[in-house]
């Protein structure tokens, strides 16, 4: 087993280290963000307004897999009747300035990561340092990838769900930018931090916060959370449940072999030194 650092901080220089960490993180975000204006347009035009559309990639997807299970035209989506407005005369402007900061977080976060492991390595063994860059790439993938999961995936169903649900066919709809845009940012962000679990678990599980047997323990209420956000962000409808349910899964699942791994390891350390 490796040695940690010897160096001891303060509370006082773990507070400025902290500091530093936000301002640094800060900067790229900003600057990351500066960037995605150039690219204003495709950002806006095609990314955040592409699940408003039927053409979508994921719409036809479903179509295409209904098509295949013998559902016909059941979940394919010929029209999304509903247009997005502005109420506000400063809406766009702010809606325009979060947006590229949402895109300046995503871009910037391996950058985000790799200041957070230099913040807690002095705490780890000098082992455990080396797998910094192992690190850094797997958060940034899993990252990444729950990214996409909520962009293909959650934002499309959602937009799907609430455009074509009507409680009358005298009610139209007509959502707010900023109604449509806290969705987006909601769906993005919470999908790319939840495929993160397994990476939380681990640290977790090191600090002793967290053990295998506890997971296991909840798995059921896990499973339960899972189906009944599946249930609400997609159609009345098992295909699209399924779709959504069980990456999500998956990654508790993975996070509860991750949690065995890390425990068993570290009783093995306990009984040798």
């Amino acid at each position: 087993m490796g040695k940690k650092q010897s160096k001891e901080m303060s509370f006082l220089d773990h507070l400025e280290e902290l500091r530093w960490l936000l301002v640094r993180s800060t900067i790229a975000i900003i600057i990351m963000a500066f960037l995605t204006y150039f690219v204003s347009d495709f950002l806006f035009d095609t990314i955040i307004f592409g699940p408003t559309r039927p053409s979508f990639y994921t719409y036809r997807v479903f179509c295409d897999l209904s098509h295949q299970l013998n559902f016909g035209e059941s979940i394919c989506i010929e029209e999304l009747p509903f247009i997005i407005q502005n109420t506000l005369m400063e809406g766009q402007v702010n809606m325009f300035v979060w947006m590229c900061l949402l895109a300046g977080f995503i871009l910037a976060f391996p950058y985000i990561l790799w200041q957070i492991w230099s913040f807690i390595s002095p705490a780890l063994y000098v082992n455990e340092k080396k797998n910094a860059k192992f690190f850094i790439f797997v958060s940034s993938l899993l990252f990444f990838s729950g990214v996409l999961f909520g962009y293909f995936v959650i934002i499309p169903m959602s937009v799907n769900f609430v455009a074509t649900f009507t409680v009358s066919e005298m009610v139209k709809n007509q959502f707010t930018l900023e109604s449509y845009i806290g969705m987006f940012k909601t769906s993005v962000i919470a999908g790319g931090l939840f495929f993160e679990l397994p990476i939380i678990i681990y640290f977790l599980t090191k600090l002793g916060l967290v053990t295998p047997e506890f997971l296991r323990k909840y798995r059921k209420y896990a499973i339960v959370i899972v189906l009944i956000v599946a249930a609400i962000v997609t159609p009345p409808d098992v295909v699209s449940q399924t779709i959504v349910a069980i990456p999500m899964l998956i990654i508790f699942e993975l996070s509860v072999i991750i949690s065995s791994i890390v425990h068993k390891r570290k009783i093995k350390n306990e009984q040798l030194s």
